[in-house]
C-alpha cells in the first residue's frame, strides 16, 4: 500500500515546560517539534505543563516546523493533555503506550469533538502510535488500521524492551522494527526510528552512518533528543543527489523502452523493471517533496 505522507524526517523532543529548549526550538530545522508532556515532565509539573502546550506550539513552528504534542498514558491523563493540545498550531498527537483499536478510537472521537467545538476542520489532527508492550506489537496490524488519523507508528525502544524483559539495543530490538516497518507500510503509514538505539550520542560519524543504516531499512523519520541530531537526521532520509540522478536516469529510459515497445532495460549492466522504476518514481516523488518542505522551512526562517 502506498499514499502520500507528510514530510516528517526529524522529529525534535522538547519539553514544553522547560523555557530554554522551547525558546530555541523553531532554530533547530526539524520537520516536527515534538512537545513533550510525557517522560520529560515529572508526574508534579504535568497539570502546568500541558496549559503551554497551545501558546509554545505557536512559538516553536515559527521556523517552518509542524508540531506533535507527546501525551501521557493512564487515559485519565491522556483526556486531560488531548483537551490542551487540539488547536490550529498542533499537527498531531503522539499516543504512547497505545492498547489497541477501541483506545485509538477513543482518543479520535475525543479530538473530532474538540475540532468540531473550536471551529477546525475534522481530521486536521493527525495520530503517531507508540508501540511499547508485547500485547500491543501482537496487535500492530489492528493498531495501525484503528483510524484514519494515524500516519506514523512507531517502536517506544526503552519501554518495549523494559516490557519485554530485554536490553534495549540494537540487537534485542531488530525484529520488533523490522515488523513494524513491514506493518507501517501495510498500512499506508510512516514507519518512524531508527534500526539501532540513540540512548547515548556524540560520534556524529558513527550516528550518520546508523542513521543510513535505518533509511535502507524503511525507516522514513525518527525522533532527535539532541538538536546535533536534526542536520544529519534530514540529510540522510533525504534521496541523495546520486540517487535522485540514477533515478531520473531510470525514468528517462523507461520512457524510450515504452516507445520501442519494450517493458525493461538494461542500466549499468543490470535489468531495470518495473519494481525498480515504480522505486525511482517514489524516490522522485519524496525527493520533490522534501525540497518543498526546506523551500518553506528556509522562507520561514528568514520572514
Amino acid at each position: 500500500m502506498y499514499r502520500e505522507l507528510p514530510v516528517w524526517r526529524s522529529l525534535m523532543y522538547v519539553p514544553v515546560n522547560v523555557e530554554k529548549y522551547v525558546d530555541k526550538a523553531h532554530t533547530r530545522g526539524a520537520d516536527v517539534i515534538q512537545l513533550d508532556i510525557e517522560d520529560s515532565v515529572p508526574p508534579a509539573e504535568k497539570a502546568h505543563a500541558r496549559k503551554l502546550v497551545e501558546k509554545n506550539a505557536s512559538r516553536v513552528r515559527r521556523g517552518g516546523a509542524d508540531v506533535v504534542v507527546r501525551i501521557n498514558q493512564p487515559l485519565s491523563l491522556a483526556v486531560r493533555d488531548i483537551e490542551h493540545s487540539v488547536c490550529p498550531d498542533v499537527d498531531g498527537i503522539a499516543v504512547t503506550k497505545a492498547t489497541g483499536v477501541s483506545h485509538l478510537q477513543l482518543l479520535d472521537e475525543l479530538v473530532s469533538e474538540l475540532e468540531q467545538k473550536r471551529g477546525m476542520t475534522v481530521g486536521h489532527t493527525r495520530f503517531i502510535t507508540m508501540i511499547e508492550t508485547p500485547e500491543a506489537f501482537f496487535r500492530i496490524r489492528d493498531i495501525t488500521t484503528a483510524s484514519s488519523r494515524i500516519i506514523a507508528c512507531n517502536i517506544g525502544g526503552e519501554d518495549f524492551a523494559l516490557n519485554c524483559n530485554m536490553q534495549p539495543t540494537g540487537e534485542a530490538l531488530f525484529y520488533p522494527k523490522q515488523h513494524m516497518i513491514i506493518a507501517a507500510n501495510a498500512a499506508g503509514i510512516m514507519p518512524l526510528g531508527f534500526i539501532d538505539s540513540v540512548a547515548t550520542f556524540g560520534d556524529w560519524e558513527h550516528f550518520r552512518k546508523m542513521v543510513r543504516r535505518s533509511r535502507d531499512f524503511g525507516f522514513m523519520g525518527a525522533g532527535c533528543i539532541h538538536p546535533g541530531q536534526v542536520t544529519i537526521v534530514n540529510e540522510e532520509y533525504k534521496p541523495s543527489a546520486a540517487e535522485v540522478e540514477y533515478a531520473r536516469k531510470v525514468i528517462a529510459l523507461d520512457k524510450e523502452a515504452a516507445a520501442a515497445g519494450r517493458g525493461s532495460f538494461a542500466l549499468d549492466g543490470k535489468m531495470i523493471d518495473i519494481p525498480i522504476i515504480v522505486r525511482a518514481e517514489r524516490l522522485l516523488r519524496r525527493f520533490d517533496a522534501i525540497t518543498a518542505r526546506e523551500t518553506r522551512t528556509l522562507a520561514a526562517m528568514k520572514g
